[in-house]
């Protein structure tokens, strides 16, 4: 498939573990070792720091690409319509296990409910029928479970310390990702509560991007991203129609705010896809996915991006900087 970034070009794009071993040898070996599948959401530019955690994990554990181990890479590039096709791809190679998040582990469960499934990137895996409960997952499904709406409320308060005079609050979403309700609606309780009136922002593909901008003139004082792989995928489209549109923005995850986000709050995904390396081992060397409780985020990550900051002319207060656990200058 065309839009699909192929496993070699993400191998060239990320270098490093994943890149150690000839194409050649990982050819020759391929059908001899286990075979570990791993689908991203957006594009494998997006995904590459956390790839690279999960790869060094998997390393660290003895598992090394092209020797120990042989990794199929697919793309969806924020392209929901797809990841049914990817996962029956992936199941009809007959992997011994797939890793993947968001909507992509649902699309891999209805392809499969014999291949084991380790998902690093899902808000409420409960809510989406991934598993019957967290500590027993049951069937062929386990992994990390974001839990992002519990801490929604935190990022509104965040935005209204920084921008003064927060009346009204934008909330972008793809409405398409099974979850955006429930985060929507932990936002929009948490602005209500703080005398701030949402303006909610629906969005389905990358093409509603700027229209919903052009919709949103005069209408906000904020913008609060909720995160999905569309929204990853674009992040830079979006930090630009921000500043453009003169409106402070918080995210999920660090890497939008490396993009130009202003701010961000929320688990450290890096850190989730190396303890999805660990789930990845324990099923290769013989548990049962259904067995393997699944777990939730212990490290969050609070940054800033003082650039964005200026050229917005907000003025960051000191006791907001002195909390963030990095500020980008």
């Amino acid at each position: 498939m065309a839009s699909y970034i192929a496993r070699r070009k993400f191998l060239a794009t990320l270098g490093g573990a994943a890149a150690a071993w000839p194409l050649a040898a990982r050819a020759q070996q391929a059908g001899k070792l286990p075979t570990i599948g791993y689908l991203g959401t957006a594009g494998a530019s997006a995904w590459a720091p956390w790839t690279a955690a999960f790869v060094q994990r998997l390393h660290e554990l003895g598992w090394i690409d092209g020797r120990t181990v042989a990794i199929q890479y697919r793309w969806a590039e924020g392209r929901a319509e797809h990841l049914a096709e990817i996962a029956g791809e992936l199941v009809r190679l007959k992997v011994d296990v797939i890793v993947t998040g968001g909507n992509a582990a649902l699309a891999v469960k209805q392809a499969s409910s014999v291949v084991p499934i380790v998902f690093a990137l899902v808000d409420d895996p409960v809510g989406m029928g991934l598993i019957a409960s967290l500590a027993r997952p049951g069937g062929n499904v386990t992994g990390l479970a974001l839990q992002s709406a519990d801490i929604a409320g935190k990022r509104v308060a965040l935005l209204r310390e920084i921008v003064p005079g927060l009346r009204r609050l934008a909330i972008m979403a793809n409405v398409e990702y099974p979850m955006v309700a429930l985060e929507m609606g932990q936002v929009q309780a948490a602005a209500r509560t703080l005398g701030v009136d949402p303006v909610a922002l629906e969005i389905r593909r990358a093409e509603d991007i700027a229209p919903a901008f052009e919709a949103l003139k005069g209408r906000a004082d904020a913008l609060y991203i909720v995160g999905d792989a569309l929204v990853n995928t674009h992040r830079v489209r979006i930090n630009t129609l921000a500043l453009i549109a003169r409106l402070p923005t918080i995210h999920v995850v660090r890497e939008v705010v490396e993009a130009g986000g202003l701010m961000s709050y929320g688990p450290n995904f890096p850190d989730l896809f190396r303890r999805a390396g660990d789930y990845v081992d324990k099923i290769l060397r013989g548990a049962k996915p259904g067995e393997l409780p699944v777990e939730q985020p212990t490290k969050f990550d609070f940054v800033i991006n003082l650039t964005t900051a200026k050229a917005l002319g907000l003025k960051i207060p000191e006791a907001v900087l002195l909390r963030a656990d990095e500020v980008i200058e």
